[in-house]
């Protein structure tokens, strides 16, 4: 039996509110392109260290003696996390957002008010800050794109070039990831890839945590549409491969047994496998696993024909280069010998397409023909040394996602700026009760907690209550102008999110009046 621990009211909160602050003045600063970086000593990190300004990095490398204390840095690595994985970047801003919170809020909020309103207010007017950010947002054109990816990658011009040459080779519809590079020098590279609208099955398939997806290289593909409900229907295949250490992806509908036998294979035995559900439904998923067949250079089994999975053997599996599973979906890298196959199955679907009368069933062929067309770009990052290359890493991880939401969504003035402009129109707004007003007032202070956070790590301030829509300061020089002309952007989905969850994980902190955790051995 555990022993647990009861804290209450006050006392409770204090000490999640004690934890908050630790994780928050760490790393807070590292926000801004003249943030500081934080060093690590960590059993996780290359060689036990890391130098980074990466907020989910530090983020993660804290743990808290306290219980209490550390619950709340459980609480933010997780928003800062759900940040990132939604966006790619703006952790820092969450965890920036989430304090300042916390601290109006107790400056605000007095004894006799109606706590529980006040939180719905806040809950409230976070839909719509959301909408003025929408309102606000730019779509991303010309030299926007370089910008963007420069910002994201802590300001580095070089990295932020090579982001964007890689997606504008790609296009707006492309994929970008990843990979370390054998030398010291980064550059992009594009091939020709597929992406998948299925996420992974389990989340123990995950081989990057920081990123939240599963990497495969040189896997062997599996492409079935019969459910699997036992593992022995599959082993046979599937037990050379595994144990000689090559990896597998799995494209089929698989029973919750046999997904739990294969995460515990991959927990105890190190196996390098992954499973996905098929795309789409009835007619088009056939076709759709045909064409991933196809790329990979599977055997299609399937129900329909009667296939027996009694009879699947390596030689009926697929292969590729390289998988990138994510939640929502999976980029499949082909190989090279695939390319004559795969280009003489374009042409008989064009002619499908040109002569097919029915538009729902054009609209479809259409989607194959991109998909089958999709082309990958690769950031081969390089450095001088282990440590280098993993701080230099994590800022390319983020700066592709962040460009590749700025492309989604569009972009906003960058510095802090956007919701420093905002902040004066949620605290000037008209409102029912008295609660609101509290909500509306501690958030035109929060909102303005990352810009005045930028300008402290750059030794700067700005006392000035009437600014210009859209204009801040650049830090780097300290020129005072309009942030999108000076290239000075963020995406628009990365501060959405980061003040989404901030208000979620503040909110959370701020409604909790009893906290039970297991005692610890002194």
């Amino acid at each position: 039996m555990i022993v647990k621990d009861i804290r209450f009211g006050d006392q409770a909160r204090q000490a999640l509110i004690e934890g908050i602050n630790k994780i928050a003045n760490a790393v807070k600063t590292t926000l801004g392109a003249r943030g500081n970086t934080v060093l690590i000593e960590s059993e996780q990190h290359v060689g036990g260290i890391t130098v980074t300004k990466d907020g989910v990095t530090v983020a993660n490398s804290i743990n808290l003696m306290d219980p209490t204390e550390n619950l709340a840095v459980r609480m933010m690595k997780e928003a800062s996390a759900k940040t990132a994985t939604e966006a790619g970047d703006g952790t820092t801003t969450a965890i920036v957002l989430a304090q300042a919170l916390i601290h109006a809020w107790e400056s605000r909020v007095k004894e006799g008010m109606n706590q529980t309103e006040i939180i719905r207010g806040i809950q409230k007017a976070g839909d719509d800050i959301v909408e003025l950010l929408n309102k606000a947002s730019k779509k991303v054109s010309g030299s926007n794109l370089n910008d963007v990816a420069t910002v994201s990658a802590n300001n580095d011009i070089e990295l932020g070039e090579i982001i964007a040459e890689a997606y504008e080779k790609v296009g707006v519809s492309g994929v970008v990831t990843v990979e370390n590079s054998d030398g010291k020098l980064t550059s992009c590279s594009v091939t020709e890839g597929v992406r998948v609208s299925r996420g992974y099955d389990s989340r123990y398939y995950i081989t990057d945590k920081r990123q939240g997806v599963c990497e495969l290289n040189n896997p062997y593909v599996m492409v079935l549409d019969q459910e699997v409900d036992n593992m022995l229907s599959i082993e046979h295949a599937l037990a050379d491969i595994l144990n000689r250490g090559r990896a597998v992806l799995i494209i089929g509908h698989l029973k919750p047994e046999v997904i739990n036998a294969l995460n515990l294979n991959r927990t105890r035995n190190h196996l390098k496998v992954c499973s996905i559900q098929p795309p789409q439904f009835g007619w088009k998923s056939k076709e759709l696993m045909e064409d991933l067949a196809l790329v990979t250079g599977a055997t299609y089994f399937s129900e329909s024909t009667g296939d027996n999975l009694q009879l699947v053997r390596e030689d009926d599996l697929g292969q590729c280069e390289k998988v990138v599973v994510s939640a929502e979906d999976t980029v499949i890298i082909r190989s090279d010998d695939r390319q004559l196959v795969i280009d003489e199955h374009l042409k008989q679907l064009w002619v499908e397409h040109d002569g097919e009368k029915d538009k729902e069933r054009q609209a479809f062929l259409k989607e194959r023909i991109a998909i089958l067309s999709g082309r990958i770009g690769i950031i081969h990052v390089g450095a001088g040394s282990d440590i280098e290359l993993k701080e230099k890493r994590d800022r390319v991880d983020d700066a592709v996602c962040a460009t590749r939401a700025a492309l989604e969504d569009g972009i906003l003035p960058g510095g802090g700026v956007a919701l420093r402009d905002i902040a004066q129109v949620i605290g000037g707004r008209e409102v029912e009760t008295m609660e609101e007003r509290v909500a509306g007032a501690i958030l035109e202070t929060v909102l303005t907690a990352p810009y005045h956070q930028i300008l402290t790590n750059a030794g700067m301030e700005d006392t000035s209550t009437d600014h210009k829509k859209g204009h801040g300061i650049d830090v780097k020089v300290g020129k005072k102008g309009g942030m999108i002309k000076m290239g000075i952007i963020d995406p628009t989905k990365v501060t959405k999110s980061a003040v989404t969850n901030a208000i979620s994980v503040a909110t959370t902190i701020l409604s909790t009046n009893a906290i039970i955790t297991n005692v610890r051995q002194q």
